[in-house]
């Protein structure tokens, strides 16, 4: 009797959904360029409630689904060029802004698809995403009612005003962290505590590190006169 042979695309829809449930973006996309049947299984939502990314030029590659079945979202840079993301706009030289431009919004205007896309957002992490401000996380928060776990890490231009607008926005959220965060205050971390003692509160080194500080502040202070003291 001859042999017969079973090709991938002979399985069902359930036991293919399980086959790409074991395979990372990229290899599912590799698949599922080989036949529209398996581009069908790529883009069903329910497969893509976990997201992971390691760089923001990630972002840009179209080997993932953003929908409403994203329950966590991870995105972790640890590139050594997190240190210049992360130094003040008015200090970089010319060549320093030149290596932050191409990813220059790259979170900021994902993080806005998550927003419109995504409202069964459970969990949030982020890592040394340094050009995400206020804004950004603030519009996570409206429109991300069921956001439970928010974790930041190294994002410069997070400030208190984040910490003030959770009361108000998030009433899910249960663990909060902002470690390494150099623009979030001890005022502001004590307010939040006060305001929010239910929530879980994690900002290591935050309050310690030196804060920016705007080139007019440092011109006021220049200009600033010395009191003489006459003895």
């Amino acid at each position: 009797m001859p042999v017969q042979t079973m090709n991938i695309t002979d399985l069902n829809r359930e036991c293919l959904l399980h086959l790409f449930s074991f395979l990372d973006k990229d290899s599912r996309k590799y698949l599922s360029q080989t036949c529209h049947k398996l581009q069908a299984v790529f883009k069903e939502p329910s497969l893509w409630t976990l997201l992971n990314f390691s760089s923001p030029s990630e972002l840009t590659k179209k080997n993932y689904i953003l929908g409403p079945a994203l329950k966590s979202l991870s995105i972790c840079w640890y590139s050594s060029r997190v240190k210049i993301c992360n130094i003040e706009d008015w200090v970089k030289t010319a060549l320093q802004k030149s290596m932050c431009s191409p990813h220059l919004n790259m979170v900021s205007e994902f993080l806005q698809e998550v927003c419109k896309r995504c409202p069964n957002l459970r969990t949030l992490t982020l890592s040394g995403c340094a050009h995400i401000g206020d804004e950004n996380l603030i519009q996570v928060l409206k429109h991300c009612p069921l956001l439970q776990s928010l974790k930041l890490e190294n994002c410069s231009g997070v400030t208190d005003r984040t910490l003030s607008m959770v009361p108000h926005l998030s009433k899910r959220l249960h663990t909060l962290h902002v470690n390494f965060c150099r623009n979030i205050s001890k005022k502001g971390l004590s307010q939040f505590q006060q305001g929010c003692p239910g929530i879980i509160l994690q900002a290591d080194r935050s309050a310690d590190m030196i804060a920016d500080r705007m080139p007019d502040d440092i011109i006021s202070l220049q200009r600033t006169p010395r009191k003489i003291i006459v003895r």
